[in-house]
C-alpha cells in the first residue's frame, strides 16, 4: 500500500510539473532544456564575427577583374588551424574500407558483422554496421567472401595483394536547403501537399512527394588521385611522389593533394557523421555539421583580423626582416627550393596568423564551397557573401568551377594574396589544391 501511495504521489508530482509552465499563465519557456556548451572542436580554431573590406588589396596584376572590394559581414565559426594531411584523409580511406567489408561480410555472416535489430527488438533496415567485431584475416572463409575487393590476378605486380582502390566507394547525403527553401516548392496547407519541382543529382526533373525529395544521395571513390603529380607537368620526373607521397609514414603530416571538389564534399558529410554518431552513444545531441568554407569566410579568416592586409602575416613582403620566406610558394624566377620546400612542406612549418591559422597562404591551394563567377562580388549579398550551384554531370564546364584560394607550392606571390582569388573544376583533382574545413558556431546559453 504505501509503494502505491508513494507511486502516486510521484506521478502527481510529474503531471504537475510537467503542466506547471502551462497553469501559470505566464510566458516562461519550455522547461527542463539541457544547457548546452560547446568546447573548442579538436584541431580547430575560433574565428570571430566580423566586418572585412572583401577583395583585393593591391593592383589586379592579371587585370582579370573578377574581384572588387566590398564590405562584409562574416558570422563566427571554428575552422581547421592546418589543411587536412594525409594521415587524416587516411582515415576517411580506412573507415570507407572497412565499412565495404563489414558490409560484405553481414551479407554471409550477418550474426558477426551488421546489427539487424534496435534494443528493443525492432528491426533495422538497411542492417547497421557493426564496429565492435574484428575482422580475422586469418579465417578461410572471410578471406573467400573478401576477395571480390582485392585486385584481380592478372592486374596484381609481383603478385602483390593490395586492395583495389576503384571500389572504395563512398554512399552519401545531404538536405539540398536551397531547393527547400524555394517559394514554388513549400508544403501547400491548403491543398495539404508538395506542389513543385526539384533537380536530382543527375539533373532529372521530379515532382516533390514529401520532405524526402529535398534528400539528395550521391556516391563517389574516396581514393585520391595519386597519378595528378604526373599528369599536371609535362616532361618533370614526379613519380616518386605518384607512389610514395599519400601512403608513406614520411607524409603523414603533409597536406593531402589529388582530391576532387566533390571528394572534399564526401569527406566534410563523412566527418559530421561521425562526430555525431560518436555523440550520440553518449547521450549527446549530434547536431555539428562540418563543410568547406565558402569564399568570404576563407578570406575573411586568412587576414587574421589585420584590415587591408596584402598577406595573411600583414606585410607587404613575401619575406620577413631577416630574409627569410615567409610561406611555401614558387619565388623569384622558379627557385622553388629557396622557401625551404621544393614541392609540399609538412603542415604548420610556417608562423600562423593572428587568428592561429597556418599555411593560409602557400603549401597548397584550398578548395571553398562557393562557385566560380567573375561578377559573383556584384550580386552577392553582403551577410555571408555566397554563390552556390551545385553542378550536374551534363553541366557545361563552366558551370563547375569552384573557387579556390590561397596558392600553392608551384605558384608565384600573387596568388599567395588575401583577395586574389581562382578557380579549378569541381571533378578534377591536382598535386597543388588540398582543403580544410569548418564548423558553424553554436554559441552557448
Amino acid at each position: 500500500m504505501k509503494k502505491f501511495v508513494s507511486f502516486c504521489f510521484v506521478l502527481a508530482v510529474f503531471i504537475i510539473s510537467s503542466c506547471s509552465n502551462y497553469k501559470s499563465g505566464e510566458l516562461t519557456g519550455v522547461e527542463g532544456r539541457t544547457k548546452f556548451y560547446e568546447p573548442t572542436p579538436f584541431g580547430m580554431v575560433f574565428v570571430p564575427q566580423g566586418s572585412f573590406n572583401m577583395g583585393p588589396s593591391d593592383q589586379d596584376v592579371a587585370w582579370a577583374q573578377s574581384s572588387l572590394s566590398k564590405t562584409v559581414t562574416i558570422d563566427p565559426f571554428w575552422m581547421d588551424e592546418t589543411e587536412i594531411t594525409n594521415n587524416e584523409y587516411r582515415q576517411f580511406v580506412f573507415w570507407v574500407r572497412d565499412s565495404i567489408m563489414r558490409r560484405m561480410l553481414g551479407d554471409q555472416l550477418p550474426d558477426d558483422y551488421v546489427i539487424t535489430e534496435d534494443a528493443f527488438g525492432n528491426p533495422i533496415e538497411p542492417p547497421a554496421i557493426n564496429w565492435e567485431t574484428k575482422i580475422d584475416f586469418r579465417d578461410e572463409e572471410v578471406n573467400e567472401i573478401l576477395s571480390d575487393l582485392y585486385l584481380s590476378q592478372q592486374e596484381r605486380f609481383y603478385n602483390k595483394k593490395e586492395i583495389d582502390t576503384r571500389k572504395l566507394m563512398y554512399e552519401y547525403f545531404w538536405v539540398d536547403l536551397k531547393q527547400a527553401s524555394k517559394k514554388t516548392n513549400r508544403y501547400n496547407f491548403e491543398t495539404k501537399k508538395y506542389e513543385g519541382f526539384i533537380l536530382n543529382n543527375d539533373g532529372d526533373k521530379i515532382e516533390i512527394k514529401d520532405r524526402s525529395s529535398f534528400i539528395i544521395r550521391d556516391i563517389i571513390n574516396v581514393y585520391p588521385d595519386t597519378l595528378c603529380w604526373i599528369a599536371d607537368f609535362t616532361y618533370a620526373f614526379n613519380e616518386p611522389y605518384t607512389t610514395m607521397y599519400f601512403w608513406h609514414p614520411s607524409y603523414d603530416n603533409y597536406p593531402v593533394v589529388g582530391v576532387s571538389w566533390k571528394q572534399a564534399t564526401a569527406f566534410c558529410i563523412w566527418r559530421s557523421q561521425l562526430l555525431n554518431d560518436a555523440l550520440a552513444l553518449d547521450g549527446h545531441p549530434g547536431v555539428h555539421h562540418y563543410r568547406l568554407p565558402i569564399e568570404a569566410e576563407w578570406e575573411y579568416a586568412s587576414r587574421g583580423g589585420i584590415g587591408n592586409s596584402m598577406y595573411p602575416w600583414g606585410g607587404y613582403y613575401t619575406r620577413n626582416k631577416d630574409g627569410c620566406f615567409l610561406a611555401n610558394f614558387k619565388p623569384l624566377r622558379g627557385n622553388y627550393a629557396d622557401d625551404g620546400g621544393v614541392v609540399t612542406l609538412p603542415v604548420g612549418t610556417y608562423a600562423p596568423n593572428d587568428y592561429a591559422l597556418y599555411d593560409m597562404a602557400g603549401n597548397v591551394a584550398e578548395w571553398t564551397s562557393s562557385a566560380f563567377d567573375e561578377s559573383a562580388y556584384l550580386f552577392s549579398h553582403d551577410l555571408n557573401p555566397d554563390y552556390r550551384y551545385d553542378a550536374k554531370p551534363d553541366d557545361p564546364p563552366v558551370m563547375k568551377r569552384k573557387v579556390i584560394r590561397g596558392g600553392s607550392w608551384k605558384d608565384i606571390a600573387f596568388f599567395l594574396q588575401c583577395g586574389t582569388r581562382s578557380y579549378e573544376y569541381q571533378d578534377t583533382s591536382k598535386s597543388y589544391i588540398g582543403f580544410r574545413c569548418v564548423r558553424p558556431y553554436m554559441g552557448t546559453n
